[in-house]
């Protein structure tokens, strides 16, 4: 790659509204940010004369290029700050590190017998959403209720509605099943078997629309009518039944129980405060939903030196609420934010109404937000030792790491590891740590394709190969295709690679590596005679490590989660019945034989390396058993 020539890059700007994305020597986004003119404020970062914060300093003393997204107003320059920002989680924008979502409950209207279901996104399908709710539990419970109390169906059959055999039902006459047997919840009342057509559409509708009216916050009718069911039952001497009847009142009186503050108007409103340490910072959320606090919520964020806490607000606001269907009409916040027009203006895009961003200074307001940001205090102190003890479990190892082996800016590591039964069908792992911290979601499994018998050298350069080489196939790919900004799952390469193994591993990858025309850092993982993590193959030295420290242990779970990972892989095809020993392609060698030359020679090598004579005295084996097995292997 070219040398990148700042000034010239500079001239071209447009003075048009755009997202940039400032690139460190990696080629990792450090920074996302948006602008109203790209020109002026990109130029900014490298005037001499414009004042910039510590974190501004040190940002811009990493950048090595830029590119830019042009958008045709601010607002999508917004928008398509806040996703990018999700996607490359850059090191200096202030990161929100929890991706939660929240439940919702679901009325399937759309449905002609319609069920009540736990969704974790709002689509818009022309069914009903009420939430969301910071408790999946509760909503279950919720949802549980409704059932019994409706006796709403929760069978996922699509329901023929061709006859009307209710009428029947209500006659008490046979009725012949459709769509299957009715399910056990119609056996013991839960259920009208609406699949059975033994309640008509008008009528399961009206339990429907009961239900919705208690989703909404109308428990009143439902219990004045389950007290009259109970008052009911109880002179009918049915016993049982006032006694379901009490215990499902109980469940309402819980649900409406659990408000804290409520408050005279019936708005829809969020409260956030935060509290910060160092890197640290906590956001608290209340959330109040029709004058009634449902539940609070709290969130962690990295920060960088110089953030401020309008700084924390501003991005916490950007990246929670941008994804969210439902925003309530009202944010009450700490601090004020940065362009609280622009931004209601984006939280108000997919909303009938216009989301007010409110930094309260009096009354009532002002005290809930006081109450927010002393629960973010409490739990920033409670859990400080916590992050502080995180931290050094990843990224404090991480830099013991550095000082120990001298490779510096180590942020991705990809580990490997061969896994086979008795040399054949060999699978291989990689796993990928970032910040110390497992990075699931890039792990990758491989078949091993063009390597035959248990070699476990040939075996990892066929895997390195093909993971490199299908990287450097998306880079180029990303290249071509001008404003594809999403990176392919092989296209991130890693600060250093550690190997399962001392010399021989680390070789194996240094071949491939050199073939291909890429420089990284291998270090091998190499153990004991105990098969214990003992130190660190770098630079044709072992450097041995100190077993307390939490470099040692961060490199011993990245080992132990390297095999985990392909020894599962390997049992998942083993029990799918794809994988078996390399013994049962041997002519005359059965499962009885197999076992038995295990039994008596322990392991592969042994069978390989016998005499024919020493194959002979295995049991259940004879001359030309012995023979055959002899002449496969050599």
């Amino acid at each position: 790659m070219s040398e990148f020539n700042f000034s010239e890059e500079l001239k071209k700007m447009p003075e048009t509204p755009g997202v940039y994305l400032m690139h460190d020597k990696r080629d990792d986004v450090i920074y996302v940010g948006k602008a109203v003119n790209l020109k002026r404020r990109v130029s900014s970062y490298f005037r001499e004369s414009t004042k910039k914060s510590l974190k501004i300093q040190s940002m811009v003393s990493n950048i090595k290029r830029f590119e830019y997204i042009l958008t045709d107003s601010e607002l999508e320059a917004l928008i398509l700050e806040c996703n990018l920002i999700k996607e490359y989680r850059p090191k200096y924008n202030t990161m929100l590190m929890d991706d939660k979502t929240y439940p919702y409950v679901m009325v399937t209207l759309r449905e002609d017998y319609p069920r009540i279901l736990l969704a974790r996104r709002m689509k818009k399908d022309n069914n009903k959403y009420f939430g969301p709710f910071t408790s999946a539990g509760a909503v279950r419970d919720t949802i549980d209720l409704l059932q019994k109390m409706y006796k709403i169906r929760n069978c996922n059959k699509t329901i023929i509605d061709n006859r009307k055999p209710w009428e029947e039902q209500e006659n008490k006459k046979e009725v012949p099943h459709v769509n299957g047997r009715p399910c056990l919840y119609y056996h013991i009342g839960q259920c009208d078997g609406a699949c059975q057509g033994y309640i008509s559409k008008e009528k399961y509708r009206e339990n429907v629309d009961k239900a919705i009216k208690f989703l909404e916050g109308n428990y009143r009718d439902t219990i004045k009518e389950l007290e009259e069911k109970m008052q009911k039952a109880s002179a009918e001497l049915d016993f049982e039944k006032a006694m379901e009847c009490r215990d499902l009142i109980n469940s309402i009186n819980h649900v409406a129980g659990n408000q804290k503050i409520t408050t005279h108007q019936f708005e829809d409103r969020d409260i956030i405060a935060y509290a910060e340490e160092g890197n640290d910072a906590v956001v608290q959320v209340f959330f109040v939903r029709n004058g009634k606090l449902i539940g609070r919520e709290h969130f962690y964020l990295t920060t960088v030196p110089g953030d401020t806490g309008r700084d924390i607000l501003t991005s916490f606001i950007k990246q929670y609420y941008i994804g969210t269907p439902f925003i309530p009409h009202e944010l009450l916040v700490q601090e004020e934010v940065e362009e609280p027009e622009l931004l209601s203006k984006l939280l108000s895009r997919n909303q009938n109404y216009t989301v007010k961003i409110v930094n309260p200074k009096k009354g009532s307001k002002e005290k809930l937000v006081e109450l927010a940001a002393k629960n973010a205090e409490n739990l920033l102190e409670q859990n400080k030792e916590k992050y502080r003890r995180e931290q050094r479990k990843t990224t404090g190892a991480v830099h013991e790491i550095e000082e120990l082996t001298g490779i510096t800016g180590i942020h991705r590591m990809e580990s490997y590891d061969i896994s086979n039964t008795n040399g054949y069908e060999s699978v291989a792992s990689m796993i990928v740590y970032e910040d110390g911290k497992p990075k699931r979601n890039n792990y990758r499994k491989f078949k091993i394709k063009s390597v035959k018998g248990p070699d476990d050298y040939a075996s990892m350069e066929e895997v390195l190969t093909r993971r490199f080489k299908h990287g450097l196939e998306e880079r180029e790919k990303l290249d071509l295709e001008d404003g594809d900004y999403n990176m392919g799952s092989f296209s991130k390469f890693p600060d250093v690679i550690l190997m399962d193994g001392g010399k021989g591993q680390v070789n194996v990858a240094l071949k491939v590596l050199d073939n291909l025309g890429i420089n990284i850092p291998v270090c091998g993982m190499v153990k004991d005679d105990n098969h214990r993590t003992r130190g660190l193959y770098y630079n044709n030295v072992e450097i041995p490590i100190d077993s307390h420290s939490e470099g040692f242990k961060l490199i011993t779970r990245i080992q132990d989660e390297t095999h985990r990972f392909a020894i599962e892989y390997h049992r998942s095809l083993r029990n799918k019945g794809q994988v078996h020993s390399i013994l049962d392609d041997i002519p005359g060698v059965g499962p009885t034989r197999r076992k038995a030359l295990m039994r008596h020679f322990k392991t592969l090598e042994n069978i390989r390396t016998a005499t024919v004579e020493e194959l002979e005295k295995a049991p259940s084996m004879n001359e030309n058993v012995a023979k055959d097995v002899y002449k496969f292997f050599h």
